[in-house]
Order: structure tokens, then sequence, then C-alpha cells
């Protein structure tokens, strides 16, 4: 397992053959978080694979499926800051992200920024709320790409 962290957000790469750019992964969820205004105190993303995120959902959820992300708040009031977990499961991103016309990386990066909107009290339990969400998540995978570009 690998680890980088810094400014209350972690991540890890655990139990993953695939991974991402860290650097660009780490910058796009402190913009989620800055216009979400929200402060990342204690957030730990695991890019990791099918079978740890299937064992997590069987576990903490009783869900006996494949899922792309699983979030754990780890705080009653997010008001002062976010304490969480966010899974990734990469297998599925490099599955998928040709069905949605999308990168591999974008479509891991999507389902990082849907797992903080979770913590931070976005549901998409409803066709308002997922349409909600993905436009968050298509315009926050947008400020990236025009950031990188500006960098460079």
């Amino acid at each position: 397992m690998t680890s980088a962290s810094g400014a209350g957000l972690t991540i890890e790469v655990a139990h993953a053959t695939r991974t991402l750019n860290t650097d660009h992964l780490r910058l796009l969820l402190h913009l989620v978080a800055d216009a979400e205004r929200f402060t990342l105190r204690d957030v730990s993303v695991v890019l990791t694979d099918h079978a740890t995120v299937l064992d997590l959902n069987r576990s903490y959820l009783q869900h006996d499926y494949h899922t792309d992300v699983l979030s754990f708040s780890l705080t009653d009031t997010p008001q002062d800051g976010l304490d969480g977990e966010v899974y990734v499961d990469l297998d599925t991103a490099a599955e998928r992200c040709a069905e949605f016309g999308a990168s591999y990386e974008a479509e891991a990066m999507r389902y990082a920024v849907h797992g903080v909107l979770h913590l931070v009290g976005y549901d998409d339990g409803t066709a308002s709320g997922r349409r909600d969400m993905r436009t968050l998540e298509d315009k926050y995978l947008r400020q990236l790409a025009t950031l990188l570009r500006d960098m460079s």
C-alpha cells in the first residue's frame, strides 16, 4: 500500500493493480471542498479494487453487489469539517470508462468526487439528486481540466 497525505486529505492505494495521478486527485478534491465550503479535516481516499469494495459493501451496507465508490462519513455535523473515508474501485473505472466516453483517469476521478459529495451531504437516491450530483461532478472535472491546462 502506498499513501500520500496533506491538509486533511490522505490518498492511499491498497490492493489495486491500477493507480491515478494522486497530485491531480488531491487538487480536484480540494477544488470540491473549497467550492462546497467544507474543510477536509480528516478524509481518506482509498484507491482499490473490486474485491475490496465488494467486501466493504457486503460488510457495512449488506449489499451483495459491486459498486464504483463507497463513502463512509465519520462526522455527525460536517459544518466543522469533513471526516470520512472514500473507497474508489479502480477496476470499475477501467471497465466502464469507454461506456461513458471518458478516460480511465477521468472516470476514476468522477468516482472520488462523487464519494466526497456524499460526505458533504448530497444524496443520489432520487432522479433529481442523481442529476444534481452528475452536474457537480462534471463541473469539478471541467475545473480540474482547465486548471491543469492553465498550469502547463
